[in-house]
């Protein structure tokens, strides 16, 4: 009956214009830290861009947790718009608590399984763009965005792999000594694969939504 009556009336469109800023902004942000990792001196002014995205895309969140309270008609399910505009604001979130690890221990030079994993990242928020482009007509594009989910979620098991590299890489590196570099490296590992895992959350959030509208 609710798909009926969701199916019968007009639709709520700034929803998803909303989710397409909100998307991009993890683009943005990716892009971002992906620079950050290239190390040198520009590393702080590339945390600070890091830094100011998530700003742009906690007002996003805002905007739309706001909207959904005031609006009558919503596009899916209200609990599911809020998970949705919730995980897309961790993902960008934990990219944020990388720059902001790396501005705190003053770190310049990075591995190559942490450039890696930043690649990824990009990657995947690429592919959040495309997905969440696809809601407006979630039935119609079921099949891609089927698709694009499970990419999402096989550039996870990516940065998994280069995330397990990386740890060991830097514990042999460091295991004679030096523990707080090991320390500090580890940190910044798993702020990566966090935000890995906070963009799989997404795809989860959309797979769900268009099991439940099909």
């Amino acid at each position: 009956m609710l798909n009926w009556f969701q199916a019968v009336m007009p639709k709520e469109h700034a929803y998803f214009s909303m989710f397409d800023r909100h998307a991009r902004l993890l683009l943005d942000g990716a892009g971002a830290l992906r620079q950050m990792f290239d190390g040198g001196e520009q590393v702080p002014h590339w945390c600070a861009e890091v830094a100011r995205f998530e700003d742009e895309a906690d007002g996003v969140t805002r905007e739309v947790l706001t909207h959904v309270g005031r609006s009558f008609i919503t596009p899916f399910d209200r609990h599911h718009i809020k998970s949705l505009t919730t995980s897309l604001d961790d993902a960008i979130d934990q990219m944020q608590k990388t720059a902001k690890t790396v501005i705190l221990f003053e770190q310049r030079d990075f591995t190559p399984e942490m450039r890696g994993m930043a690649d990824i990242i990009i990657d995947m928020a690429r592919c959040t763009v495309e997905l969440v482009g696809k809601l407006e007509k979630l039935r119609q594009n079921s099949g891609p965005i089927g698709d694009l989910a499970q990419k999402i979620v096989d550039l996870e098991n990516d940065s998994d792999k280069l995330y397990d590299q990386g740890v060991k890489a830097l514990f042999l590196k460091h295991r004679g000594g030096e523990a707080l570099n090991y320390i500090i490296g580890a940190e910044i590992y798993d702020h990566l694969e966090k935000a890995a895992d906070r963009f799989e959350d997404v795809a989860n959030r959309v797979s769900t939504i268009l099991i439940e509208h099909l």
